[in-house]
């Protein structure tokens, strides 16, 4: 599906034959930086518009993850799948150095870039916003300070099973089918006041409406692959990350109820050399309004760091 003023989907494909659809927008001649959609989610996700990415001199790409929009299911993949996806679209467009932004459940897919071996060297740098930590995160209660709606969409709520929680997601995402504003209203329910705030702006909500649409036109499976792939094993090393050749760049609001900040500053600890900013007032919709700056960041090597970066945080700061 083509939104009025985008390009549409183009494909890459993988190594094992999957599909997987991706825009590009912004300068044509801009530094690539791939965005990274959160969950459940897609391409056409909340994201600058042309005009500021042509400012910020960013050509963005942006894809459906498998099992979402117009990519091919990949059934039982992993978070560190992502870095093939990625691969596979930096190939054919004959990429040979680029950035990668993640937001919400994009986050760890990002990070799984910033990890994988066949990318070192291609990934310059990378930013996260509003990110989860691995669900079997070592002192860190996973669901401390999470909102109830997200507790059982990962299955906290005492029925941890795996047919629980597809059976969950396959019912709220026929109800999102057929009413695509279904979401984003049951979230509404459950929104810290500041992200109330952040969505009070009308084209925020269309756009958000919007992604989910064109997530589950295919049906919920990009979003039962997701949750499935978080809750798991990520099956890469967050201490692996070498932050000298690829920067890592960690974003979250201190309100935030859906991915609560006690995640980044756990992440932040376990990537050597990452920085992490928590901001006081802001929550999970305001990681939209902060990625501009993200982007900057990501493309401008002599982009300075602000007081309140922190670097290589402990869980307990």
């Amino acid at each position: 599906m083509t939104r009025d003023g985008e390009p549409g989907a183009e494909f890459a494909h993988r190594a094992d034959n999957k599909r997987v659809a991706y825009e590009v927008t912004g300068a044509p001649d801009g530094f690539p930086v791939f965005l990274l959609h959160g969950t459940p989610g897609s391409r056409r996700g909340p994201k600058p518009r042309g005009i500021v990415l042509y400012r910020l001199g960013v050509r963005l790409i942006a894809h459906d993850r498998p099992g979402y929009g117009d990519s091919d299911r990949r059934e039982g993949r992993d978070v560190a799948d992502a870095a093939r996806d990625v691969e596979a679209i930096a190939d054919q467009l004959g990429l040979e150095h680029f950035a990668v932004a993640g937001r919400s459940g994009g986050g760890p897919h990002a990070l799984a870039c910033a990890a994988d071996g066949a990318l070192r060297g291609r990934v310059t740098r990378v930013a996260v916003l509003v990110s989860f930590a691995p669900s079997d995160a070592t002192q860190l209660d996973w669901f401390a300070g999470m909102n109830s709606d997200n507790v059982r969409g990962f299955g906290g709520d005492g029925n941890r099973d795996t047919a629980s929680v597809i059976e969950q997601i396959r019912r709220r995402a026929a109800r999102a089918i057929e009413d695509p504003r279904f979401l984003l209203e049951e979230l509404m329910v459950e929104m810290s006041a500041a992200d109330r705030r952040a969505v009070n702006d009308a084209a925020l909500r269309r756009l958000i409406t919007d992604t989910y649409e064109e997530a589950l036109r295919a049906g919920p499976y990009g979003w039962i692959d997701d949750v499935l792939a978080l809750r798991r094993s990520w099956k890469f090393d967050l201490g692996a990350i070498d932050t000298a050749v690829t920067p890592v760049r960690l974003w979250h609001g201190a309100e935030d109820t859906f991915a609560p900040a006690s995640h980044a500053r756990w992440l932040a600890g376990q990537i050597p050399g990452a920085e992490v900013e928590v901001q006081p007032g802001a929550a999970h919709f305001d990681a939209v309004e902060e990625l501009p700056r993200m982007l900057r960041w990501l493309t401008d090597v002599g982009a300075p760091v602000g007081r309140d970066v922190l670097i290589g945080s402990r869980p307990d700061q």
